[in-house]
């Protein structure tokens, strides 16, 4: 889970010479929305740690959270600390004790998101290696998709953080596996039961409206999910419940409202909210289909990697980089 707040770059814009707009990357790297919705969702995961922990049922032992984030911290601090050195920039923790803070909330939100959602017995190393993970691939998986003010190239990493170092972890340490759904309820009962999703899905709809603008994602999201998984009743001949089980999950809801919907690494525009939704689903049912667990973790890695690959090879972004270098170079050279 990441929440990066951007703006519309116009990727795909049909005017890439219009769309030529230099960023002050540390006005919009600690924008007040941005700051507002990360801090908001850092405080409701420390939050939903702490009770899982003391109340509701969580199966990983204490030292499991206090180890992701000891990990994602390290592995943020290094990650930015070599970047701002070889770009010739101040580090973004520098300067205040509050910069710092600002600058660990994704990796306080990645952290404990991945010690919550793994479940590795006693191998804690796991977990903190999927944390680790996670946030080094905010900077090994960027892609240029515009430029700061002095025509240099700004940065986007492309894969959803948490939900890289919880794939990659899957593929790479198979005695672990996600840990159970029941785990956010194990210890409540009666209408407890019906509270804790509707305080998840109205927490996740406000920050999700007031910060990341992700509704629609959402609901193609839900109604796509949906439609795969009568398509694949009907054409199996297995019951219709069996497949739209999962999303009476309480680890479903937490992928919907917070991971799938993350704005750094989805779209912002509509119609590509909506393939984006679509493509997650489908890959979910392929993955169902040639009986691979963990579907939808793998599916949404394979989507955001594909709109990598797709946001770096775009014509219309390298057309814009490219006039954006040739901009800074007729700036740069010297008058005759």
């Amino acid at each position: 889970m990441s929440l990066v707040q951007g703006r519309d770059l116009g990727v795909g814009s049909a005017h890439p010479e219009h769309t030529l707009v230099p960023v002050q990357v540390a006005d919009r790297w600690y924008s007040e929305k941005r700051l507002g919705g990360l801090s908001r969702f850092a405080l409701a995961i420390t939050i939903l740690n702490f009770a899982g922990h003391l109340f509701l049922g969580f199966e990983q032992s204490w030292i499991t959270p206090f180890a992701a984030l000891a990990a994602a911290y390290a592995t943020e601090f290094v990650g930015e600390a070599v970047d701002a050195r070889v770009n010739g920039r101040g580090a973004r923790y520098a300067g205040s004790t509050v910069n710092a803070i600002k600058f660990l909330l994704p990796a306080h939100i990645s952290g404990l998101a991945v010690g919550m959602l793994l479940y590795a017995a006693e191998n804690v190393a796991a977990v903190a290696f999927a944390a680790s993970a996670a946030m080094a691939s905010k900077y090994l998986f960027r892609v240029a998709v515009n430029l700061d003010s002095d025509g240099r190239p700004v940065f986007r990493h492309v894969l959803n953080p948490s939900n890289f170092g919880i794939t990659i972890t899957l593929l790479l340490f198979p005695s672990v596996g996600i840990a159970p759904p029941y785990q956010f309820t194990e210890n409540t009962s009666g209408i407890v039961d019906w509270i804790l999703p509707l305080i998840i899905i109205c927490t996740g709809s406000y920050l999700n409206i007031k910060a990341t603008g992700r509704i629609p994602l959402i609901l193609t999201w839900i109604s796509a999910f949906a439609v795969q998984a009568l398509v694949r009743a009907a054409l199996n001949g297995t019951p219709i419940a069996a497949g739209l089980v999962p999303m009476t999950g309480f680890a479903f809801i937490l992928f919907t409202f917070y991971m799938i919907t993350d704005p750094a690494t989805s779209p912002s525009k509509l119609k590509n909210q909506i393939l984006f939704a679509v493509a997650v689903a489908f890959f979910y049912a392929l993955f169902m289909s040639l009986h691979i667990v963990f579907g939808l973790f793998y599916s949404l890695t394979v989507v955001t990697a594909i709109r990598g690959v797709w946001l770096a090879l775009s014509p219309v972004n390298r057309s814009r980089l490219a006039a954006g270098l040739f901009i800074r170079s007729v700036r740069a050279a010297p008058a005759e």
